[in-house]
This record gives C-alpha cells, structure tokens and sequence, in this order.
C-alpha cells in the first residue's frame, strides 16, 4: 500500500471480509492493529510539523 487511499480501500475490504466471512477474525484483527500503527505514525508526523510549524513532506497522505 502506497498511500492512506490505499490504507483505507484495505481496510475496507478488511471490514468485507469480516462481515462475509471470507478473512479469518485473527488475521482482520492483526490487520487491523497494524493499520492503527500505521495511522498513529502519520499522526505523529503531523503533529511534529504542526508543532515545528512546517509542510508535511509525506507521499503516504497524498495521491500520488
């Protein structure tokens, strides 16, 4: 996954899964854990740029 889209669609289809039964409910919850991780590290990012009041320079929370 290249970017927080791509997080999100993931997730989604984690979510599918679950409700369908098709992903194994440790498997979605490790899945899921790992996406909190991945989160909570862009949220530090933009909280230190905010603090240091300077442009977020990361490629994961734009499209491209």
């Amino acid at each position: 996954m290249k970017n927080v889209t791509e997080l999100t669609a993931e997730l989604a289809r984690v979510f599918k899964g679950i409700e369908d039964g098709t992903i194994d409910l440790k498997k979605a919850t490790e899945m899921n854990n790992s996406a909190g991780k991945i989160i909570n590290a862009q949220r530090l990012l933009l909280e230190t740029a905010a603090l240091n009041k300077s442009k977020v320079t990361n490629t994961f929370l734009t499209e491209k």
